[in-house]
Formats: structure tokens, C-alpha cells, sequence
């Protein structure tokens, strides 16, 4: 049988190659990485998170929680490490970034159908292939799709935020609380105005690493970093990642003017990350400024916020709603490259990468999911969407059609959820025998 090339070992190659060995595809493996490293990854392991831990909300009133249950549904190995690695996060899926790079990376290497090849790919390998190279393609393998489709491509600038040790914040000055009463695993840092006041001040002033032309360059908007956010006027942290609404300092019973939060990210509760403070900083700016925010006055830094080019293709132009490029029979892309955005969305893509991958191999034509599900919005919103100022998508509810009725918008999501799981589930058993019960086993 024929083997299916998959360049790029993140989460989206690692769920395209878990998928095709899944249905008995032989998969030959690229990944650069650790002869090549990248501006944000440290390691040489599949699927290695380096932004948030966080995976999305959870629940039948969450896209990213429809986006879930598919992918359960589909046996997706992302999220069994997932639901492996889980940290406390309230109403979102969170993980232990090691623990969950650690179990992928084992489940495919020890599979007998894999080969791992760890080399830089500078060109489009022959054969039917799933590209999942992800932000941060290399230059040689943009430069070889540029020659090969054209110009289409889009870029902007990522940002991660920074992580602080636990026992070096100052607890008595936080308190624990979510949102609107959810459970408490966050920790709060508040804010009176004056201390708002210079924190923004503060921030406007602040020296950044990024180049010049970084100002003309366009960010995905749900990605933007907190230094730009601060430019944009006097309260619009106040309604972004600094916003004190549903929170009431337990200590005053009164909501505080700005309120910073931290996110649990290792299954220790080691290490805890500022929420929505991605930046793109200099590194002693950055300490400077974390030091100012009540709390993290003596706060040690265990990873920086870093900024870095991400690069993705216009996929209305080049892409089908199968993630089959237009002009290249048996080539996908999935992932960022195919212009999502998230770790579901990028996974989930890999899932169909592969399946149709596999189902070219066999002979089949590629799929697609039924546009109820939110795979299927996704996927169709690729390849439809307008391709001038194109920018990566995420699930959402806007992608799947709504419904009808006078309810409120919490039962009208969760209508919407359940109409979506049933249709996915009826999708996959119409694949027999790729369906449902081909895509349950595990591997040899």
C-alpha cells in the first residue's frame, strides 16, 4: 500500500497520521525539528503546545465544545491526551503541556506503520501528502508553494503569554474566582485606577523586540498583543483581557477597576500564565511590567511571552472544502497553513486531512462533514469564504446555520450543538466502512 507523506509532527499532523494508521495506512512522518528548531518550540515532540494550555470551552453552549465531542466521536488522539492531561480550568479544557506532548508523541512512535523522517522538507514531497507545517513553515517550503500556486499568502504576528511561578506570586494580595460564579480556578490580581493608570502608561512606553513594519502589519484579532491592545486607547484593556466584569473582590465584596488573571497551566499548578497578556515585549520590559501588577511584585518568570511570524495560505483560492488543494489532486493542508486558528481547529483538520488522504489511497473521493457540524462549517468557511483580507478562523457558532424558534440563545446553542453531534455521528457511520467503527480501533 501506499505511503502517505504528513510534513509537520504538531497537532495537526499528529492527528492526520494518527488518523491514516488508524485506518491501516502506511505514514511516512516528516518533522525538522530537532535539526531545525523554530522561534517557539524547545522540543523535538509531536504535537508540543507553545502558546495558552487552554483547548476551549467546554459544554453544549461552547463551539469549541461542539468542536470536542466531534472529535471524540472521530477517536481523535488529541483528545485523548487531552482528557489524560487536564488541568483545573473552569469552564475550559486545559492541559499539562508536557504530560500531553508526551503521550502523543509515544502512542505514534511505537506504531509498526509509522516511519519518522526528521529533516527539514524544502519541497513538496511527490505522492499523496498532507501538509500540516503549521505558523511557522519554513522559508524553503513557502518559497517552494509560492512557486508552485502563486502568491497567496497571507501573514501576521503571534504572541504567547508569559508563565509565572506559583509560590513566587503574593496570594495575599489575589483572590480566587471565575467568571459570573463558575469555580474558582483562577487567580486574580486586582487593580484600583491609579495602578491601572500607570500599568497602561507603562505599557504605551514599553520597548519591543518586534521590527518597525510590525505596525502595518495586520493581527488576527483574536490574537492581539496586549502591548497593541494598550495603543488603542485608554480602555481597551478594560474590555479585553484586563476587563473586571463578573468578578468580585472577595475582600471588598466590590468588583475591583481592573483585574489581571492567571490560568493554571501544568497538572501541578507549578506554573500559572497571565490570561490574554501575549506580547511581543522585550524580555526586561516584560518583567518590569508583570512586577507592576499587584501580586506578581516579586513574580519569577519561568517562559517569556514571545512574538513570531505565523504563516498560512488563502485557502478560498487554494483549497477545497475536503482540504484538497484546487490545483494539486492527493495534496492537503491542514491546520494553521490551511488558515484555521486554535489547537482544536488545527487538529481537527488533520482528521480530515488524513481521512481523505487515506481515502485517495484506497481509491474513494475525498468528504466533507454536513455544514451542522462545526468541522463542517469550518471547513466550508475555507473554502468559501471571501478571499481578500483573508485571516484564520476559529469554531464559532457563526459558522453552522442557526435555528429556528423564540428560544433564548443558551437553548438555541444547545440545540444547535445537539443537531451538529447527530449529524457528525451520522456522517461518520455513512463512511462505512471507513465510518465510526473503522475509525474506533486502535492501533496494531
Amino acid at each position: 500500500m501506499e505511503r502517505v507523506n504528513v510534513v509537520g509532527a504538531g497537532l495537526a499532523g499528529s492527528e492526520a497520521a494518527w488518523t491514516l494508521l488508524r485506518l491501516g495506512v502506511p505514514v511516512r512522518l516528516l518533522e525538522m525539528r530537532p535539526k531545525r528548531m523554530t522561534p517557539a518550540h524547545g522540543t523535538d515532540r509531536f504535537a508540543e503546545i507553545v502558546c495558552s494550555n487552554s483547548l476551549g470551552g467546554e459544554g453544549e453552549t461552547q463551539a469549541k465544545g461542539l468542536l470536542q465531542a466531534e472529535m471524540r466521536l472521530a477517536g481523535s488522539l488529541v483528545m485523548e491526551a487531552a482528557d489524560r492531561a487536564r488541568v483545573p480550568a473552569g469552564g475550559a479544557l486545559a492541559v499539562d503541556r508536557e504530560e500531553f506532548s508526551g503521550y502523543i508523541t509515544e502512542r505514534l512512535s511505537r506504531h509498526p506503520l509509522l516511519e519518522v523522517v526528521r529533516e527539514e522538507v524544502r519541497e513538496i514531497p511527490p505522492g499523496i501528502t498532507v501538509l500540516a507545517t503549521g505558523p511557522l513553515t519554513s522559508e524553503a517550503l513557502a518559497e517552494a508553494l509560492k512557486r508552485r500556486f502563486g502568491d497567496h499568502f497571507l501573514a501576521y504576528y503571534d504572541a504567547a503569554s508569559p508563565i509565572v511561578l506559583y509560590e513566587s506570586i503574593d496570594l495575599a494580595k489575589c483572590f480566587r474566582a471565575g467568571r459570573y460564579g463558575q469555580s474558582a480556578d483562577y487567580l486574580n490580581c486586582p487593580l484600583t485606577e491609579e495602578e491601572y493608570r500607570r500599568f497602561h502608561q507603562a505599557l504605551l512606553e514599553a520597548q519591543r523586540h518586534t521590527p518597525h513594519e510590525w505596525e502595518r502589519l495586520g493581527f488576527f484579532e483574536a490574537c492581539v498583543p496586549v502591548e497593541e491592545l494598550a495603543r488603542r486607547g485608554y480602555q481597551t484593556l478594560l474590555f479585553g483581557p484586563m476587563k473586571p466584569v463578573g468578578l468580585k473582590d472577595p475582600r471588598t465584596g466590590k468588583e475591583p477597576f481592573a483585574v489581571v488573571q492567571l490560568r493554571q497551566e501544568d497538572k501541578a499548578g507549578r506554573m500559572w500564565s497571565l490570561v490574554g497578556f501575549q506580547t511581543g515585549l522585550k524580555w526586561p520590559e516584560q518583567k518590569r511590567l508583570i512586577q507592576m501588577i499587584p501580586g506578581l511584585e516579586n513574580a519569577e518568570i519561568v517562559r517569556y511571552g514571545v512574538m513570531h511570524r505565523n504563516t498560512y495560505l488563502n485557502a478560498p483560492r487554494l483549497l477545497r472544502e475536503t482540504l484538497e488543494f484546487k490545483e494539486a489532486e492527493g495534496l492537503f493542508a491542514a491546520g494553521v497553513l490551511a488558515g484555521v486558528e486554535g489547537y482544536l481547529e488545527s487538529a481537527v483538520t488533520g482528521f480530515l486531512a488524513g481521512l481523505n488522504a487515506a481515502r485517495k489511497v484506497l481509491g474513494l473521493p475525498p468528504v466533507a462533514p454536513p455544514e451542522e457540524s462545526m468541522l463542517g462549517g469550518l471547513v466550508r468557511y475555507l473554502a468559501t469564504a471571501n478571499p481578500e483580507g483573508f485571516q484564520p478562523m476559529y469554531a464559532n457558532w457563526g459558522l453552522v446555520p442557526p435555528v429556528e424558534g423564540k428560544a433564548g440563545k443558551k437553548e438555541k446553542r444547545q440545540a444547535m450543538y445537539r443537531r451538529g453531534l447527530q449529524a457528525f455521528s451520522e456522517w461518520l457511520f455513512s463512511l462505512m466502512p471507513l465510518g465510526r467503527e473503522s475509525l474506533a480501533q486502535t492501533e496494531a
